[in-house]
């Protein structure tokens, strides 16, 4: 029950419209109820998952990768960081060592891209995503998996499949 900005209520982290980000401790506000029940045999929504499992396409730029890492990438497991938020699943684990140094030039991005920062941790991008990026995406998320990518909580195991 927030008013709504340029007709959504959630917040956009990179331009800083709509209401404040969450924070802990902060305390929702609830609209009235509507009265609007779901049937009992209506099947329950899913929960967040137990583990994700990723299946990737490599590319544009996964000629900035050693050969190592992307074999890391295809069978390390990493884990959901606490930093993640509507613009990327940032993740920890095993870092991606590149075989070439420095940076791009900027580049339009897609959804679901799996960009990596300096630090070599990956990181895939989600609804709120930049438009552009300077660091090297090494492969994308099927779009069939980013539903599942949206809901998964800090902790939750990840792991990378590449199909083509």
């Amino acid at each position: 029950a927030v008013e709504p900005v340029l007709g959504s209520r959630s917040t956009d982290l990179l331009s800083g419209l709509g209401p404040a980000p969450l924070a802990e401790g902060a305390v929702l506000p609830l609209g009235a109820d509507t009265a609007v029940r779901t049937p009992v045999d209506a099947p329950p929504w899913p929960g967040p998952p137990e583990e994700l499992v990723l299946r990737v396409r490599f590319g544009p730029r996964d000629d900035w990768f050693t050969a190592d890492a992307l074999r890391t990438l295809a069978t390390r497991a990493y884990r959901v960081s606490s930093a993640s938020n509507r613009i990327g699943l940032r993740l920890e684990g095993p870092a991606l060592d590149r075989a070439r140094p420095g940076e791009l030039a900027s580049e339009g991005m897609v959804l679901g891209a799996v960009q990596v920062p300096p630090d070599g941790r990956p990181v895939v991008f989600l609804a709120d995503h930049p438009t552009t990026g300077g660091y090297p995406v090494v492969a994308v998320v099927r779009e069939a998996d980013l539903g599942a990518v949206a809901q998964a909580v800090p902790g939750t195991p990840v792991r990378f499949v590449p199909v083509r």
